[in-house]
């Protein structure tokens, strides 16, 4: 069988050997002779798999202590709507630099006035607002923002320090690169891009903005529900929090974040040469002179 290398905007390439331990194991997981699908998320086995992917996840991002790791379902749209519900009181800042915090900034407005801090909508978000002009009031919940913008082509580089709590969508490029994670105090993000398959959320908070969160909303809806059961309040999507797991494992033999940075701006580089290329093959055809026999 031929590989296919997977460009899609969706679940993205796994490793290829997360997979083939993954097919490896499907069946008969740590000679329980179950599958580790089939097996109870309250079992010790899958409690071992659990706990290996909030540690490995603390350790490589290099999380303080006060950091929970929680594992939600939904995806980053359903944190569109979690986080001003859990944490909004009568406003919130949202940085607009893409769709992605478009829809975030739309969803909150249903939960109280948002403030939009700074927006590079009018040049077609072509770039990062620079960090002197993001505005934000002490009346401000918290300030949103979303770290890269597939869509787009833009990235921070560089974060705001506001004197409010600063929480950012990660979905697209947490785990790529090395920063301080620990300057956030919510981070989330879908696994799909580049932790593991689709199916789970992974959410890192501050123990000091948790104790903030509204307690008188749905406990499904309460990050305070899965902080207080390590994310077992209810059955979790245990194949995808297995295969993080695998993934994380798979990332530190690699030698860690540090390794996947550079191997990450490796494949950038070269895909931009390949443009360049194209570009310079394509200019080249377009002023030829035609010839007429």
């Amino acid at each position: 069988m031929n590989n296919v290398y997977n460009f899609n905007a969706g679940p993205a390439a796994l490793p290829k050997e997360v997979l083939l331990r993954a097919q490896k194991e499907l069946i008969n997981f740590d000679d329980t002779g179950m599958s580790i699908m089939e097996m109870s998320h309250r079992s010790d086995t899958y409690e071992r798999v659990h706990s290996n992917a909030i540690t490995k996840l603390t350790s490589m991002l290099r999380l303080s202590p006060e950091f929970h790791v929680l594992f939600l379902q939904g995806g980053a749209s359903l944190q569109f709507s979690m986080v001003p519900m859990n944490f909004m009181k009568q406003q919130a800042n949202y940085v607009l630099t893409g769709s992605w915090s478009e829809k975030a900034e739309k969803e909150a407005i249903r939960f109280g006035q948002t403030s939009i801090g700074a927006s590079s909508k009018e040049s077609g978000y072509q770039s990062i607002p620079e960090l002197q002009a993001i505005r934000y009031s002490p009346e401000d919940s918290y300030m949103h923002l979303t770290s890269n913008n597939t869509l787009f082509g833009t990235q921070w580089t560089t974060f705001p320090t506001p004197d409010i709590p600063l929480i950012c969508d990660m979905s697209s490029d947490i785990f790529s690169r090395e920063i301080d994670y620990n300057q956030f105090d919510l981070i989330y993000a879908g696994a799909q891009k580049n932790l593991g398959p689709s199916g789970v959320t992974v959410v890192l908070i501050k123990d000091s903005l948790l104790q903030q969160a509204n307690k008188n909303i749905p406990s499904m809806l309460s990050y305070q529900t899965f902080a207080n059961s390590g994310s077992l309040y209810n059955t979790p999507p245990v194949f995808s929090i297995y295969m993080l797991g695998l993934v994380l494992d798979w990332a530190e033999q690699q030698g860690g974040l540090k390794i996947i940075e550079q191997q990450n701006r490796l494949k950038a580089l070269c895909f931009m040469m390949q443009l360049i290329k194209v570009a310079v093959f394509t200019k080249g055809m377009q002023n030829r002179v035609p010839v007429h026999r």
